[in-house]
């Protein structure tokens, strides 16, 4: 009774460590830059794989941009007319709770025509990252590709399943 007692309390701990763990937090253009220009927010998104429960951080000079989340023709046409929600602290958390794309946009006028827009494509645990978006923005030629190593949010991920993994069967044992 007492070992059943164990694992079943180890087996609720797992789950709750799991589920914190499993969220990350990525900084909208790192490590390059910030949300502002002259960033290819295209290849920084398809370097990452944004699941949900995971958020986003834009950090950029109010006086000079502002986030705007929009829907897929207003982010095509860079229309800020008709806004999902608009941020303009500087210091912006969106929080990505369910799967799903999500648009923004830089609403100052001229900013999302020169690149400042970024597509987050949030998938499932057991789906594989999204494909590529299309190059934007004035350092979209330039620009080195990202690596295809994992993301720093995705080695946490293993790692604290693997350590968790092996602490449950030491217990069992």
């Amino acid at each position: 009774m007492a070992a059943a007692m164990r694992i079943t309390l180890l087996a609720v701990a797992a789950m709750a460590v799991l589920s914190t763990a499993s969220a990350a937090t990525y900084d909208v253009g790192e490590p390059a830059g910030a949300w502002d220009l002259g960033i290819n927010y295209g290849s920084w998104a398809s370097s990452k794989k944004f699941l949900p429960g995971d958020t986003i951080v834009f950090k950029y000079s109010p006086l000079a941009h502002d986030v705007v989340e929009v829907s897929k023709a207003d982010y095509d046409s860079c229309s800020a007319a008709s806004p999902i929600t608009t941020l303009k602290t500087g210091n912006d958390v969106v929080s990505l709770s369910a799967t799903g794309i999500r648009y923004f946009i830089c609403g100052f006028t001229g900013h999302c025509a020169a690149g400042m827009k970024v597509t987050i494509d949030v998938g499932s645990a057991g789906s594989s990252p999204s494909s590529p978006a299309p190059a934007s923005g004035p350092s979209a030629s330039n620009s080195p590709q990202p690596s295809q190593t994992p993301s720093a949010a995705t080695s946490v991920r293993a790692t604290v399943g693997l350590g968790l993994a092996v602490l449950l069967a030491g217990l069992m044992a």
